[in-house]
């Protein structure tokens, strides 16, 4: 059941016991400082340095007799420490040296120690210990760096976390190990915070809507399905909060977002988690025009807020947020990238376009999905730097109001940036008689075998009846957003703990 490893770390956590030492002590650590504040400040100011208490997990040793240098990692960062046998020792007692730290601590273990600061022959910042205390015994040694064999027999080095499955599945881990993983979820944090302060600073009210709702909507997409034994009713996780926000700007409340969880039982991949977190906003009397001026002075905000510049890198491109933005519309890109011009094509010319770029037809696509699947294969891969994709085919938006200069269309931009949407808006559908032909047109698509499509919500429509005051919507996809502000190549990156099958398959 154990590994050799984990079976001597049992027997120390009993020797500890047999000490009289609590290997998972319940009293608080009085923390003083932090490695990293140590480590900025103390060449500045040495003299704040010379009662120090710190607690974190030792990741490496050296014993060297009566000796002992470590490191010790804490939430900022890393620090060595000193350990002197008769220092630590001040009673003349070895034993906490020799018997405790010496023989039952490993690494991995929490440890607190209490000291002074000092700098090594060499230079390095260093704690001299004078106290120290067993804080939690760690019973599974960290993965260490192997050497194997690889198949023409020649030995390379293999370290196991850096497989992202037992990085995914075990984020502990890799939290552990990967300082750059931390860095992270931080810089994601920093990004949803200063969203947040940008809302906020301007009056909007941040709300919170159903996650189990009695009907999908607010996107296209499937949905995950469960059950209230309550109620005896269906219920699904919601694939948007869309039309409940919409409710509340009926209700008279000017301007909501809300960080919503999204799920989609769809398929996976490295721009896809069946779970996501969304950002949507909606504010009255706004339309599209205002949320796409809007969105360029919020994202280039983040960018400065994380990086201190507009330019960040991604991969292999620099991909500038400084405003303004190019635009193109739904057809302009398509004919930039493809030479067709889909502007008032029948839904025939299409399919015959689409199979001559070699994209897959089905009898199910109708002509918005069809554009959507030329764009999606031929366009939006090529579009690296922020652009606004605008003025989409009326049957790709249910939701969006119809285009005041352009029959047929709709007022819509998606932002696509490193080769993916990231943002979607709308100048909001309004009008009742017109969303319930949409909704009636959408249950007509699934009957055809279009599994993305959504069902009509008459609490909506009755909402809707009562009059929503013009209103322009935006849903910004905060994961995909943090892939490209942290250079993440995958969605599972950044996503503390993503979806994955289970062990046992």
């Amino acid at each position: 059941m154990f590994t050799d490893l984990e079976l001597q770390r049992r027997q120390k956590r009993q020797q500890l016991q047999e000490l009289g030492i609590d290997p998972y002590p319940a009293a608080a650590y009085p923390v003083t400082h932090l490695s990293k504040d140590i480590c900025d400040n103390f060449e500045l100011h040495p003299d704040n340095f010379t009662n120090v208490c710190l607690a974190g997990r030792l990741m490496s040793r050296r014993i060297m007799g009566k000796a002992a240098f470590a490191e010790l990692q804490d939430s900022s960062g890393k620090i060595q420490i000193y350990v002197n046998r008769d220092d630590i020792a001040s009673d003349g007692n070895t034993a906490l040296y020799n018997q405790v730290f010496k023989k039952l601590t490993d690494i991995g273990d929490f440890i607190g120690i209490q000291g002074y600061v000092f700098k090594t022959k060499v230079g390095e910042i260093t704690i001299y210990v004078k106290k120290f205390t067993v804080l939690t015994k760690s019973l599974k040694p960290l993965p260490v760096v192997k050497k194997v064999l690889d198949k023409e027999g020649k030995e390379v080095t293999y370290n196991e976390v850096s497989n992202p499955e037992f990085r995914y599945r075990q984020r502990y881990i890799d939290l552990i190990l990967h300082s750059h993983v931390k860095e992270i979820f931080i810089k994601r944090a920093q990004l949803i915070n200063t969203m947040r302060d940008f809302f906020n600073k301007r009056g909007y009210l941040e709300v919170e809507t159903p996650i189990l709702q009695p009907l999908y909507g607010g996107a296209l997409a499937e949905p995950f399905t469960t059950h209230h034994n309550t109620l005896d009713t269906t219920f699904y996780l919601r694939i948007a909060n869309e039309l409940y926000l919409k409710r509340l700007i009926v209700g008279g409340l000017d301007a909501v977002y809300e960080f919503a969880k999204d799920f989609r039982n769809e398929g996976m991949s490295r721009f896809h988690n069946p779970e996501f977190t969304m950002l949507e906003l909606y504010v009255a009397y706004k339309d599209y025009y205002w949320m796409s001026q809007m969105t360029e002075e919020l994202i280039e905000n983040i960018a400065l807020k994380l990086h201190s510049t507009t330019k960040v890198q991604v991969g292999e491109n620099t991909i500038d947020f400084q405003r303004p933005w190019k635009q193109w519309t739904i057809y302009e890109a398509i004919e930039h990238f493809t030479g067709k011009d889909l502007l008032d094509k029948s839904e025939k010319e299409i399919v015959q376009i689409a199979e001559e770029l070699g994209i897959k037809v089905d009898n199910s696509m109708k002509k918005g999905k069809l554009i959507d699947e030329i764009f999606g294969t031929c366009c939006e891969p090529q579009i690296i730097q922020p652009t606004f994709i605008t003025d989409y085919p009326r049957e790709m938006s249910p939701l969006s109001k119809k285009h005041r200069k352009r029959n047929g269309l709709v007022e819509r931009f998606e932002v696509i940036c490193n080769g993916k949407e990231i943002c979607n808006a709308f100048s909001e559908l309004n009008d009742p008689v017109d969303q319930r032909e949409r909704m009636e047109a959408q249950v007509e698509l699934r009957k055809a075998g279009e599994k993305e499509s959504m069902p009509i919500d008459q609490d909506f429509l009755r909402a809707l009846e009562y009059g929503m005051p013009p209103t322009a919507g935006i849903g910004i996809g905060i994961d995909r957003l943090t892939m490209i502000m942290t250079d993440s190549p995958s969605i599972q990156e950044v996503i503390l703990f993503p979806q994955m099958r289970s062990e046992n398959q």
